[in-house]
């Protein structure tokens, strides 16, 4: 006869083994920070050429970031790309999951599926970056695992590529502060819940490029000297809407120079300062340009923050 002691000992068993599977989730999540936070003891020596780089993700990325970054690398720089709008790194990865805005996004001769791209083996650097919002990113499209899907097929493919993610940022208007959002983000979720358990599981680091960091670090010191050149603050580096407004996400042509110079100073280990600033869009028209004050504070800071951080990968 099933007594009611025995549903509460059946029960207290099931809590018991719950609780152990739960705490097997978790060692193991723990387990892949530390060997991922170890990996980083892996430097990458500075290219002594040119790069071909193959950028997977979205709008934040786009089509002029990767034309800015040819023009300021060394000749022979190529890339090519596979983008959507807001697209978590799990859509790319199946191809029967529609992307939204695949179609436009990739309607350039830089496209190339990224399957064909990575397993095609033809890339020394893959730069990956995720969806935000972040916390949806992870929580409903299991950020870590599907980083080091897409890490590991280029790994399996060449095992000597150089791999990175690329951190960006959230809307200007979030609730929590722009630059607050920045400021926490880079280690709570982009590092602890995203990059740090994706290298432990492919067991190879996966370098950064912080993006959101050297935005906040350059609107920070624009906001210091009350403008620079021809940016006056912040909106300066975001694109406008179709009404004019101030797009509260992408970013204008000064912006995309500003991460362009992140990329460069990140892939090939190397100062910005002095590069070029008059540079053409993906369509070879002229983008607007940051004047040479603005310029040489954008090259300045991106250098500040790439080489201060902790997992770029520097061999020196």
């Amino acid at each position: 006869m099933v007594t009611r002691r025995t549903i509460l000992r059946l029960g207290a068993a099931v809590l018991v083994v719950a609780g152990a599977g739960m705490v097997g989730v978790g060692g193991s999540r723990l387990w892949r920070i530390s060997q991922g936070r170890k990996s980083y003891k892996r430097t990458v020596d500075a290219p002594d050429g040119p790069l071909n780089v193959y950028h997977l993700g979205h709008s934040l990325v786009g089509r002029d970031m990767p034309a800015m970054l040819a023009q300021l690398a060394p000749a022979g720089h190529d890339y090519a790309s596979q983008l959507g709008w807001g697209t978590p790194l799990r859509s790319h990865w199946y191809p029967d999951v529609p992307v939204n805005g695949f179609d436009t996004e990739n309607d350039h001769p830089k496209f190339l599926p990224a399957r064909e791209a990575l397993e095609g083996a033809g890339y020394d650097a893959v730069v990956l970056t995720e969806m935000v919002e972040l916390t949806d990113a992870i929580k409903y499209h299991n950020s870590p695992e599907y980083l080091a899907s897409w890490a590991g097929l280029a790994r399996d493919a060449r095992s000597d590529v150089r791999l990175y993610v690329y951190e960006t940022w959230h809307n200007t208007d979030d609730p929590a502060g722009w630059l607050k959002r920045i400021d926490s983000d880079f280690d709570e979720l982009w590092m602890e819940r995203i990059t740090l358990p994706a290298a432990g599981h492919i067991g190879a680091p996966i370098y950064v490029i912080p993006g959101g960091q050297v935005l906040a670090a350059f609107v920070r010191a624009v906001d210091a000297k009350g403008g620079v050149g021809n940016i006056d603050n912040r909106d300066a580096l975001l694109a406008r809407t179709p009404e004019g407004e101030v797009d509260t996400i992408h970013l204008s042509d000064l912006g995309a120079y500003l991460i362009a110079l992140t990329h460069y100073a990140s892939l090939y280990q190397r100062s910005p300062v002095g590069l070029p600033f008059a540079l053409l869009r993906a369509d070879e028209t002229h983008a607007d340009a940051p004047d040479a004050a603005a310029a040489a504070l954008m090259q300045q800071v991106v250098w500040d923050v790439v080489r201060a951080n902790p997992y770029n990968g520097f061999s020196a």
